[in-house]
């Protein structure tokens, strides 16, 4: 039994996935996406694709990822706003050195900034 799954509230399905995967990134880590002007923060980590499909469909087929790698969603930034987005692992590259982050909702799930990463709050580690 090399599968497992796990309902995806953004895709509102139940979503197959391997039992491992390997992740690039952790939770707290500062990213880069490689081909747009945004950092960000990850909060969560999807083992595969699992949004919906319209939201993969909507990204032109010559710069749409794969579905079988991490995504990874992110507190991020750009130089007009703050936001929420989700990134294949294709996109991302480490940037902890660029300094940490300002997104409004950073103090909600994380704590000091130290090292190149944010630590989670305790209250919501398990």
């Amino acid at each position: 039994m090399n599968r497992a799954s796990f309902f995806s509230p953004q895709a509102g399905r139940v979503i197959d996935a391997p039992r491992q995967t390997r992740a690039r990134f952790a939770i707290g880590d500062v990213v880069r996406h490689k081909n747009q002007d945004f950092r960000g923060v990850v909060f969560d980590i999807d083992p595969v694709f699992a949004n919906s499909d319209e939201w993969y469909e909507s990204i032109p087929v010559e710069i749409r990822p794969r579905r079988d790698q991490p995504y990874y969603h992110l507190l991020a930034e750009n130089d007009d706003s703050s936001y929420v987005a989700y990134v294949s692992q294709q996109n991302l590259t480490e940037d902890g050195e660029s300094g940490p982050v300002d997104h409004p909702s950073l103090s909600q799930m994380f704590e000091a900034y130290a090292g190149g990463r944010y630590r989670l709050r305790q209250g919501l580690t398990h």
